[in-house]
């Protein structure tokens, strides 16, 4: 089965769905943890559905609010979940190499990297990031619509990006911004 795209991207995003709402109530990961799948992933590799762009925020886990086990999400973790050629290099070797039909750049409420970009601060490395922040929310005010302006224009670089690519031509990608308090996920597209 290796190489092969067991899930369309369709798929992959409802299963994200109904992974966010088991975790709405859910006081441990339902994911599966256990040492036969971390001998099955050792042994056969990683055959993740989606990938996900999430904030680096320790609230934000995207593992825990797609009620995701081991091997079923490639995550790629950046303050204020931004893009650059590192981030762009990982989507591309999971959809490429290991068939992810899905992509998915996951916001959420309180980021300090959206709030930093708001206030207009930044200094060293940290600039890097607000000022990509800065580029997708212009003078957006409002942290949640900041928030959510942010994924927008990652999700649009990465179907720009990668509208021509042959090998990632089947992929999909969406949009969501995770509340912190409720643990809900609203999707954009």
């Amino acid at each position: 089965m290796k190489g092969e795209i067991s899930m369309t991207a369709e798929e992959s995003l409802q299963k994200l769905k109904d992974g966010n709402d088991r975790y709405l109530d859910a006081l441990t990961n339902h994911g599966d943890i256990s040492p036969q799948i971390r001998r099955q992933t050792a042994e056969h590799g990683q055959h993740p559905y989606a990938i996900v762009i999430a904030c680096s925020d320790s609230r934000e886990i995207p593992e825990a609010i797609f009620s995701a086990g081991i091997g079923e999400l490639f995550v790629v973790r950046v303050a204020g979940n931004v893009l650059d050629d590192h981030q762009l290099g990982s989507i591309e070797y999971a959809a490429g190499h290991l068939h992810c039909p899905l992509t998915v750049v996951l916001g959420h409420t309180h980021c300090g990297a959206v709030g930093a970009a708001i206030a207009g601060d930044g200094e060293g490395y940290i600039r890097s990031i607000t000022d990509e922040i800065h580029k997708a929310i212009g003078d957006e005010k409002d942290e949640r619509k900041a928030s959510a302006l942010n994924v927008e224009r990652n999700v649009r670089m990465i179907r720009d990006i990668y509208a021509e690519h042959p090998e990632l031509g089947r992929m999909k990608t969406a949009g969501g911004v995770y509340d912190i308090e409720t643990g809900k996920v609203e999707w954009l597209d």
